[in-house]
C-alpha cells in the first residue's frame, strides 16, 4: 500500500487554518483577561469594545483598558486608602461679609456735590490708608436759607467793621476812659469777626470723605460732580486679609457641635467659628466664621458678598476611608463613583456614598474595602474614556 505524501497546495492550506485558529484563541490586549464575566455572565474577552490608535477602550461592563504608557501620560495614581475615622462635615450655605474691626463704610453727614480729593476719585481694588482724603462733598442750602445766610453775613460784617472803629475811637481816649469799656469794645470786635468767618466758611464749605481703615477700596460708585445725599454709602474700605464668613443653618442643634470649618472650593482658607447667634432670622440661626489664609500675608481669594458653601466640622466621628476630593467623579448616571485598579492595564468603576470632609479631602463611608486600590489622580480624564 503506498501512502500518500502531502502535496505543497495542501500544506499551505492546513498552514492557514492552523494560523486562523490561533488568531481567534489568542486574546487581544485591548480586551479583559479571559474568562472574565459580566454582571450577566457575558464574557468580557467577546469582540464588541470600541478600541482605538491609542489602545484605550470602554469594554462592555464599563471597566477601561488603559495602557502603560497612557496612565504615565496621563498622571494616574493609586492608594490603598484604609480604613480610619474623621470628623463629620455638615454643609451650610454661607455669606462672606465685612469684619467690622478691619473694614469702614464712608458716607457724607449732609447732602452736597462731589469734588475730586488731592489724588482723584480712588477707584474699586486702589489700595488706601487709613487718614487719606478719598473726596470732597461741596455743600449747597437751599436758595431761601442761601439768601438768609448771605443777609445775617452782610449784617455781621457791617457790625464787625462798627465795632472796629469803637475799639480804635476807645484806644485813642485811653487814660481818659476806664480801662474796662476798651476790653469789652475789643472782646464784642472779635466775637463779631469770629462770627463773620464761621458764617462765610459755612457758604463755601465742602466735607472731605476721609479713609476709615487702611485697606483696598471694595466700593467707588461716584463722578465729579455728582449730586449725593446725606447717608449714602460712597466708598466701602475692607482689608483683604481679614473677612468673615456668615453661614446658615435651621437645626439648632448641629449649631452648636460646630468646631471649625472650610469652604468648598476653596482650599486656600480655613474657618474658624467665632459665634452662634442666639436668635433665629428668617428662621435659620446665623454663624460666624473667621476666614484665614493657609498662607500668611496673602489677600484671601474671596470677595465681599460672595456667596459660598461651608463645610462645617463637627465633633461627631465617623468611619471610612479618606480620599482627595479629585478621586470622586459622576459616571452618566450623575452617580458618585470611583475608579479602582482591578489588574495592570484595568480599570473598574466602583459607586460609593461618601461626605465632604474639607475643601480637597473626602470620606468615603460606603463602597471600599481596604484591599481596593484607588485612583487619586487622573479619575476625572478615565471617566472620559469612551
Amino acid at each position: 500500500m503506498i501512502a500518500h505524501l502531502p502535496t505543497r497546495k495542501s500544506l499551505r492550506a492546513m498552514a492557514t487554518v492552523t494560523a486562523l485558529a490561533a488568531s481567534l484563541l489568542w486574546p487581544s490586549p485591548a480586551f479583559a483577561a479571559p474568562g472574565a464575566h459580566g454582571p450577566n455572565g457575558e464574557h468580557l474577552d467577546a469582540p464588541g469594545a470600541s478600541v482605538n490608535a491609542s489602545g484605550l477602550a470602554r469594554l462592555p461592563d464599563g471597566s477601561v483598558n488603559v495602557p502603560k504608557t497612557a496612565q504615565r501620560r496621563m498622571a494616574i495614581r493609586t492608594i490603598l486608602a484604609p480604613e480610619s475615622e474623621a470628623a463629620a462635615t455638615v454643609e451650610m450655605p454661607g455669606r462672606v461679609v465685612m469684619d467690622p474691626n478691619a473694614s469702614g463704610r464712608v458716607q457724607a453727614m449732609h447732602g452736597g456735590r462731589i469734588e475730586a480729593g488731592p489724588k482723584g476719585l480712588p477707584i474699586a481694588g486702589q489700595s488706601v490708608k487709613r487718614g487719606d482724603v478719598l473726596a470732597y462733598v461741596r455743600h449747597h442750602a437751599e436758595p431761601y436759607a442761601l439768601g438768609a445766610q448771605q443777609s445775617q453775613l452782610t449784617q455781621l460784617r457791617a457790625q464787625r467793621q462798627l465795632a472796629e472803629q469803637r475799639v480804635q475811637r476807645l484806644e485813642g481816649l485811653e487814660g481818659t476812659v476806664p480801662r474796662k469799656e476798651i476790653e469789652a469794645a475789643r472782646t464784642e470786635m472779635k466775637s463779631l469777626v469770629e462770627r463773620e468767618r464761621s458764617i462765610g466758611d459755612s457758604l463755601v464749605a465742602r466735607e472731605p470723605l476721609i479713609a476709615p481703615v487702611s485697606g483696598v477700596v471694595a466700593r467707588a460708585e461716584l463722578v465729579i460732580g455728582q449730586v449725593i445725599e446725606s447717608r449714602d454709602v460712597l466708598f466701602e474700605v475692607v482689608d483683604p486679609a481679614r473677612m468673615l464668613v456668615e453661614a446658615t443653618t435651621a437645626d439648632t442643634t448641629v449649631a452648636v457641635q460646630v468646631a471649625g470649618g472650610s469652604l468648598q472650593g476653596v482650599p486656600e482658607v480655613t474657618l474658624r467659628l467665632l459665634g452662634v447667634s442666639r436668635t433665629l432670622r428668617d428662621g435659620v440661626l446665623p454663624l460666624t466664621f473667621m476666614v484665614s489664609s493657609t498662607t500668611s500675608g496673602t489677600a484671601l481669594p474671596i470677595a465681599i458678598g460672595q456667596p459660598v458653601t461651608v463645610l462645617a466640622q463637627t465633633r461627631h466621628r465617623i468611619k471610612g476611608m479618606v480620599l482627595p476630593a479629585q478621586a470622586v467623579v459622576r459616571n452618566p448616571s450623575n452617580e458618585p463613583i470611583v475608579w479602582i485598579k482591578s489588574g495592570a492595564e484595568r480599570f473598574i468603576p466602583q459607586s460609593v456614598q461618601y461626605r465632604p470632609l474639607d475643601a480637597s479631602t473626602v470620606v468615603v463611608t460606603q463602597g471600599l474595602s481596604a484591599d481596593n486600590r484607588v485612583v487619586v489622580q487622573g479619575a476625572p480624564l478615565i471617566a472620559q474614556i469612551r
